[in-house]
């Protein structure tokens, strides 16, 4: 049986970086995908992620200031230009769910430069948006845009230099802790590691519960769509911000970015389906929706380009999951919870500072595993 210090189950962006990570260290890694790498089955794939500090938590600040860090620490050593800093707005109806103050806060707390906005500033500021009264924007000049599908084929590429064993089309069928590591059983064959990451997302459970534990996880499928204004001039990334729009019903969007088109979706579209059910079908309610949401705050927006799906895994409150389970120490989980991409290379240097026994850098304590994980029934 081939032994390896760790094995990766995943290889999106969470468990791409995990390796390249592990390879960095030396450490002698396998990462096993189950599809092609660079797939569109999963929540990696496509274009454009926003990066951001704005969080109405402080745990969500400090690792936010630690992933910018780190994507500089990627940027250099792979000589790739990952970010594009745009500047971001949040807009936060005042009488909605959320709290601007709760963003005041934990952003002061975190010494993150930020403005907080009234309609007429947002308006002269960003003419294109249409913001009625009755909405707090916070504003934060480090925000802005991930290239998704470039990030993880970097992270791949370069963890694949540096010596990690990357096998896809490769499934991973069971895990088998032996109090000497974990075997690891593949449509490949078995290999054997003294510790495992799983980042294999909205597949998480089916390797955890026949270990007797699961993670509560609510799975949909998402979608995004692709708007063709009239004038993609006045939605360059130096005059047009990402935006979040929190409220009961969140949405986002992004300025041009690679092509002339402006880029929105609603977060959480709560079209729930397994896996295997998902059917890659955008969902015409939803696509109306939002066509509808951007034509009263975006309206200079355009017309309906074209609209692709992904996959969210949400845990409970959409909290991040990072960390070795109690009861098999050697294996270790991470669930991003569908806003993860931001921390990509914060994630993977913690799940192998983890996986190789370590402390981590950054603080992790919010993101334990045994706050979320129950007995699989």
């Amino acid at each position: 049986m081939e032994e390896f210090d760790v094995a990766v189950v995943g290889l999106g962006a969470l468990g791409s970086a995990a390796a390249y990570h592990l390879a960095r260290q030396g450490v002698r890694v396998v990462a096993f995908e189950q599809f092609e790498l660079g797939h569109v089955r999963g929540a990696s794939h496509d274009t454009s992620r926003i990066v951001r500090t704005s969080y109405g938590s402080a745990a969500y600040v400090r690792f936010a200031q630690a992933a910018y860090r780190e994507w500089a620490a990627l940027e250099a050593a792979s000589g790739e230009r990952l970010l594009t800093i745009t500047g971001g707005v949040v807009f936060i109806p005042d009488d909605g769910p959320y709290d601007a103050a709760d963003f005041a806060r934990s952003l002061s707390d975190s010494g993150v430069p930020f403005e907080l906005l009234g309609p007429d500033e947002v308006r002269a500021r960003w003419p294109q948006f249409a913001v009625p009264e009755g909405v707090t924007c916070v504003y934060t000049p480090d925000s802005g845009i991930a290239h998704a599908a470039r990030t993880v084929a970097t992270l791949q590429m370069h963890a694949r230099v540096l010596g990690a064993d990357l096998r896809d089309r490769t499934r991973v069928d069971r895990l088998r802790p032996d109090g000497e590591g974990v075997v690891v059983s593949t449509s490949g064959g078995d290999v054997r590691a003294r510790r495992v990451v799983v980042a294999a997302d909205a597949w998480t459970n089916e390797l955890l519960e026949p270990l007797g534990i699961r993670i509560p996880l609510e799975v949909m499928q998402e979608q995004v769509s692709y708007f063709a204004p009239a004038d993609p001039g006045a939605f360059d990334p130096d005059r047009f911000p990402v935006w979040i729009w929190e409220d009961e019903q969140c949405f986002y969007g992004f300025p041009t970015y690679g092509e002339p088109t402006v880029k929105a979706a609603r977060d959480v579209s709560e079209n729930c389906m397994t896996p295997a059910e998902r059917t890659f079908v955008p969902s015409p309610e939803r696509t109306a929706e939002l066509a509808a949401f951007l034509a009263a705050t975006i309206p200079s927006s355009g017309e309906l380009l074209r609209t692709v799906t992904c996959q969210y895994a949400l845990t409970p409150d959409r909290r991040f999951v990072i960390g070795p389970l109690i009861e098999h120490p050697d294996i270790i989980v991470a669930l991003g919870a569908g806003h993860a991409f931001k921390f990509t290379p914060a994630i993977g240097l913690a799940l192998a500072e983890l996986a190789t026994g370590g402390d981590t850098t950054d603080d992790l304590a919010a993101f334990a595993v045994d706050a979320t994980a129950v007995p699989a029934m």
